[in-house]
């Protein structure tokens, strides 16, 4: 099968739009959590989220008007122009070649019901027909695929917290089975009331910080984002001199079929295993675990069971951090944000800290790289994640040898 490099990068989040700022500030150990500024929090229990807040849609495309796009699609096109401006790949290139778009989210434009919602309340009889198009979950990959001149086919994945890596799947399929030659791969969630109201509700979401793997964590920190990596077929890549960020070699896919919320060591297992099989390694070369690490208790314990029950002996000395301490939970924009930072530290072999650990818990006796980052040469990073409904999903990222 033909292989698939990652060549692009494009990453909006709480903690920097664009990969330079999210880098520079994701190993610095820099939080992404604020105050709530988006609507009135005062009846919920907690009041901070990982909102992003210099957001300038007109930045990246000029003289379109905004309120033609929900804000789950102006975030997911943000970050597809960064990645493909980072990948040196053209509206143009896109017509001359096959290429497709995979996205994956959790609520999608749920922010456009929210605002109908408002508006039919104060009057039933409001004309609301401009923003009922902007309502289906696929309006994001179909508003980017109609932004950059694209008309090859797109896929759009609800598998909540999961769908990125999802998405990134299945662009890797569609390229070693040589249907396209480019993908655009990644996720989205916009902040919502429905969001962070669901969470408040499960008591799931922390008071003041996110700690994974700390024994006295609390929870998560609700938060919006987008993440978009342009996948490339090796030859293709390699004959326009791309720069190329790490390889993928490997995923795979479980479903618990247990329970809604509550995670299966069990479905973790099965996935990581199934990751690995794929991309023909063994847990004895796995460098680098990105963790789905919410900060949550059940979460966390049944995270570090499945990585003690895969790994052996050996997992005390795999490095496995959690950025979703800094960032926050970005729903169906977390695994794609966090394929993003596996690319970037495989390339500059250095893991991104897991903050805010403080008190070590027996039941998580990983090395999480506590509040600092590491110098470490990374040849293979796992990337997991799981969501609710038992949609789980690992990747494989390689550094990239040609």
């Amino acid at each position: 099968m033909r292989r698939v490099v990652i060549t692009g990068l494009g990453v909006v989040s709480s903690i920097g739009i664009g990969k330079e700022e999210f880098w520079q500030n994701l190993t610095a150990g820099k939080s992404g959590i604020s105050p709530v500024s988006s609507f009135d929090t005062s009846e919920h229990f907690t009041h901070l989220g990982g909102e992003v807040k210099e957001f300038l849609f007109d930045k990246y495309y000029p003289g379109i008007k905004q309120n033609s796009f929900s804000r789950a699609s102006m975030l997911g096109l943000t970050a597809t122009r960064l990645a493909l401006n980072d990948a040196d790949i053209t509206n143009s290139t896109l017509q001359e070649i096959e290429a497709g778009i995979c996205m994956g989210t959790t609520l999608g434009s749920v922010q456009v019901v929210e605002i109908i919602d408002e508006l039919l309340l104060k009057n039933k009889n409001h004309n609301i027909d401009n923003l009922i198009c902007l309502v289906p979950t696929h309006s994001t990959p179909s508003d980017i695929g109609k932004i950059n001149d694209l008309n090859g086919s797109f896929m759009m994945f609800s598998t909540a917290c999961a769908a990125g890596n999802y998405a990134i799947g299945y662009g890797f399929d569609l390229i070693r089975l040589q249907r396209i030659d480019i993908a655009i791969v990644g996720g989205v969630d916009p902040f919502s009331k429905v969001a962070f109201t669901g969470f408040n509700q499960f008591k799931a979401v922390a008071p003041e910080r996110c700690q994974p793997f700390d024994k006295n964590r609390k929870g998560m920190m609700v938060a919006e984002g987008a993440g978009v990596l342009i996948l490339e077929e090796l030859e293709h890549a390699l004959q326009r001199g791309a720069n190329i960020y790490a390889e993928i070699v490997g995923y795979g896919l479980s479903c618990d079929a247990k329970h809604m919320t509550s995670p299966s060591v069990e479905g973790i297992v099965q996935c990581m295993k199934k990751a690995l099989k794929e991309a023909g390694i063994s847990p004895l070369d796995v460098d680098y675990i990105s963790a789905h690490g919410t900060g949550t208790p059940a979460n966390d314990r049944a995270e570090c069971a499945a990585i003690k029950e895969v790994f052996g002996e050996r997992y005390m000395g795999i490095p496995v951090s959690s950025i979703k301490s800094m960032l926050g939970h970005t729903m169906g924009a977390a695994s794609a944000i966090e394929a993003i930072a596996c690319s970037l530290a495989i390339k500059h072999s250095i893991i991104p800290p897991t903050i805010n650990f403080e008190t070590p818990d027996p039941e998580c006796d990983i090395d999480c790289v506590p509040n600092r980052a590491r110098k470490h040469e990374i040849n293979y990073a796992l990337n997991n994640s799981y969501a609710f409904g038992g949609n789980n999903a690992s990747l494989v990222l390689k550094r990239f040898i040609e």
